[in-house]
């Protein structure tokens, strides 16, 4: 008897707003992580380990970067039937709106889902950070029986209101489910978690069940919905409670590291983590290795300073300066007597030569002298010499008039392609 077959479709987000300005020419599945990967590698990657070999990827805002990367680093041999396939938002005969929703976003595409049938249906988001085995979370939605299953993992008060939070019977039939309620609604939504195996203390700090935004349906179930009930535009708010009394819809409970990288806050600590001597999420694990785009660079040059804490991606040049916290992605040239603290480099995508820096303006990456705190500094930018972003006033949001930086949670972002001249100070 064959396998059960399954593929995986990974939803490209909507405007990312909150994001912003890292989303202002990218979609947020594009957003570089970890120095030299993207978001999107992160599903992709979970999916060819737990031996997924058809997916989708539905694309809407800012798709070219997410097109770009992705055609280039997925590639499946010629021999085999495998595939990472991009299917952009499209006008048809019997459509011609946007994606109004992550149902509806499968629903229009569905046609060309149907090309290459299978028994399940995997609905994945493409800006989460975690590792899982979906042969796992096959392997429960068949021993119990279930039509639809949703990942969940137990959540805090702080959190919970920004996720679909759900109640159980005994067995982890889903009993109720709410999409994002308001703060006074939480109280009647906590479980008891300690019943799921949490440490009473633990159960304390996390009483609530939250959706992971991961979806396991049998593809007749899910075809079924989505032909019957047009009006259902998303699988949190509409599909999952609609269908939870005549569906067997089961939770499968996740305990490793989870994050929902929506916020410039949740990037900017989530990068920061890969610097720890042992990270929740491993980049180093054999056993799941994150799979990216070759680009064939150098290894990093460097040529003097201190480091404490830091990654340092292949092609960087590095002059000198002291570097605590911090993360140096792809390509990033720094200059001697730099002081980065909890600084996110996202690197640049070109190397630029010597003397092609256009007249008055600093060269790409970071000049001489230069401290900054507590920041991310996005692709190409060009900071110059002696400049200072520490926010030493503790702003918490700011929009530069002249586009030279954003904060955001306090956070200073400095956007793509941004010019930020000598001596400037913030």
């Amino acid at each position: 008897m064959p396998a059960p077959s399954m593929v995986a479709v990974i939803l490209g987000g909507g405007r990312g707003t909150r994001l912003y300005p890292l989303t202002k020419d990218r979609s947020k599945p594009a957003v570089p992580l970890a120095g030299k990967y993207r978001l999107i590698d992160i599903p992709i990657s979970n999916a060819i380990n737990s031996g997924i070999r058809q997916i989708y990827v539905l694309s809407q805002f800012n798709s070219a970067s997410l097109n770009n990367h992705v055609s280039s680093a997925y590639r499946f041999d010629q021999f085999s039937r495998g595939f990472v396939q991009i299917l952009a938002a499209e006008q048809t005969e019997t459509s011609g709106e946007w994606f109004q929703g992550t149902a509806d976003a499968v629903r229009q595409s569905y046609n060309h889902l149907s090309d290459n049938p299978a028994d399940y249906v995997l609905i994945l988001s493409g800006d989460h950070l975690y590792t899982m085995d979906y042969t796992q979370f096959l392997a429960h939605h068949q021993e119990t029986g279930a039509e639809i299953s949703v990942a969940v993992q137990p959540a805090t008060a702080q959190v919970a209101p920004e996720l679909g939070l759900l109640k159980t019977d005994q067995s982890g039939r889903i009993l109720d489910f709410v999409e994002k309620p308001a703060n006074d609604e939480l109280a009647s939504h906590a479980v008891d978690t300690a019943a799921l195996g949490l440490s009473s203390q633990e159960a304390q700090l996390r009483p609530f069940l939250g959706s992971m935004g991961i979806y396991l349906f049998n593809w007749d179930v899910l075809d079924e919905i989505l032909r019957t009930d047009t009006t259902a535009l998303d699988f949190g708010r509409e599909v999952i409670p609609r269908n939870m009394a005549e569906r067997h819809i089961q939770a499968y409970l996740f305990t490793g590291y989870w994050a929902d990288i929506g916020t410039v806050s949740a990037f900017f600590e989530a990068n920061l983590l890969f610097c720890d001597a042992l990270p929740p999420f491993n980049l180093f694990d054999p056993d799941h290795p994150v799979y990216t785009n070759a680009r064939f660079l150098p290894p990093a040059k460097v040529r003097g300073g201190h480091f404490e804490d830091c990654i340092v991606s292949e092609g960087c040049i590095i002059e000198g300066g002291t570097f605590h916290r911090s993360l140096l992605g792809v390509r990033s040239r720094i200059l001697d007597g730099v002081d980065l603290h909890e600084t996110v480099l996202l690197g640049a995508d070109y190397y630029e030569a010597e003397g092609a820096a256009p007249r008055n303006v600093p060269r790409m990456g970071i000049g001489e002298n230069t401290v900054v705190r507590r920041a991310i500094i996005d692709k190409d930018a060009r900071i110059g010499s002696n400049v200072r972003l520490t926010n030493e006033n503790q702003v918490e949001h700011y929009q530069d008039p002249d586009g030279r930086l954003v904060v955001r949670d306090g956070i200073i972002v400095v956007p793509k392609n941004a010019v930020v001249p000598d001596e400037f100070a913030f």
